[in-house]
């Protein structure tokens, strides 16, 4: 089981920035990918970015130069460094993450974080 707790989330003007962090916790053994996703009101979740283990990265194309995913291993954390924040980006957040051996998926409660224009 892994436990996902999202912090950082919040209100910020357009053109701000926000940092949201992900912790780990539980009984695991490792974890594969840790990464974020959101989802606006009335839409889909989507995946907003991802951090392999070895580090590959992957964004979503409207957040790509604006937002930086890192990752430390050995503290099971993840952060999500959002700049130049748009309205367009205004969801709650949720941090994912899978579990290697299982190939489970686990989500946090998730933050929301809103961008007024």
């Amino acid at each position: 089981q892994v436990q996902l707790v999202e912090s950082g989330g919040g209100l910020v003007q357009a053109g701000g920035s926000l940092t949201l962090s992900c912790a780990a916790s539980g009984s695991f053994f490792r974890i594969n990918v840790m990464g974020w996703y959101r989802q606006a009101s009335g839409k889909q979740r989507e995946l907003v970015a991802i951090n392999t283990r070895s580090g590959t990265t992957n964004y979503a194309d409207a957040v790509k130069g604006r937002f930086t995913i890192s990752r430390d291993n050995a503290k099971n954390t993840v952060s999500l460094q959002m700049n130049s924040l748009k309205p367009e980006d205004t969801a709650v957040y949720y941090c994912n993450a899978q579990a290697q051996r299982s190939g489970t998926d686990y989500w946090g409660k998730g933050t929301l974080v809103t961008v007024s224009s």
